[in-house]
């Protein structure tokens, strides 16, 4: 009965960290480029009474075992990469991927972060930087006489200047890929740093090796599905209660057996 109690218990404390990530994927569901997380679940060690096959007599083996399970834990969160919608917002700066891949971008110290966000903007030196002003990898100017910036599907960059009548071509945005992004380690703010489980990245223009393309004037929304998070959390929350009847039985068991022994 001891042993009903503390593994009720891990199955409470796993559906309460399965809440916090639905409760985190809910809260970023208008969060552009978000991609939703899900928890795994995997059993706890067993306690092992009788092995399977341990012999019953010198002729015969027992078809089972007799093992007890110990609970449940939560191994990691997966992330799920699929795509999200696309919605207009007429921003010549704004960018969304059709496929696969990543925006680059420099972080203060250097560090190459990726990210699904296509929000971009100028900074005061023209230069075409994500919300928090790191800039694109490579680096990419647009000179204070442009009029206009346009984005090809190919990340093709070019500007028209004031008294010109031609576009002029002044850079590409690059993509990046990875062979398992959910190894991709989050830092927040939309970002993605790359780890030994993610693999090197595979680099080249939109539309090469399997990366997607870009379409200019649109965003990725997040691929958070709020129906299917609503079902899940009412799941979650079953699963709790399931778990704290049975600590609540085992308790009861255990004041019987204390009173009999009276």
């Amino acid at each position: 009965m001891f042993r009903a109690l503390w593994t009720s218990a891990s199955g409470m404390s796993a559906q309460q960290t399965n809440l916090d990530v639905i409760s985190h994927n809910m809260a970023n569901v208008n969060t552009v480029g978000f991609k939703k997380m899900r928890p795994t679940f995997q059993d706890l060690l067993y306690q092992t009474v009788r092995d399977p096959g341990a012999p019953t007599s010198p002729t015969t083996r027992a078809p089972s075992g007799f093992q007890i399970g110990l609970g449940v834990y939560i191994s990691d969160t997966y992330g799920i990469f699929t795509q999200g919608n696309l919605f207009q917002t007429g921003n010549q700066l704004d960018l969304a991927i059709q496929g696969d891949g990543f925006f680059k971008v420099v972080l203060p110290d250097g560090t190459i972060a990726y990210t699904r966000n296509g929000q971009f903007r100028l900074d005061a030196d023209g230069r075409i930087v994500n919300p928090d002003g790191y800039p694109l990898d490579p680096e990419i100017t647009v000179p204070a006489d442009a009029i206009s910036v346009s984005i090809g599907p190919d990340g093709t960059v070019s500007v028209l200047r004031q008294g010109a009548t031609t576009v002029e071509e002044i850079g590409r945005i690059e993509l990046a890929k990875f062979v398992n992004p959910a190894g991709l380690r989050r830092i927040g703010n939309n970002l993605f740093i790359q780890t030994d489980a993610s693999g090197e990245p595979i680099v080249d223009n939109p539309g090469n090796q399997g990366l997607g393309t870009l379409l200019q004037g649109y965003l990725e929304s997040s691929n958070v599905n709020i129906v299917e998070e609503m079902v899940n959390l009412i799941i979650a929350q079953r699963a709790f209660e399931f778990n704290s009847k049975g600590i609540m039985a085992a308790d009861d068991m255990l004041g019987q057996v204390a009173n009999l022994r009276k």
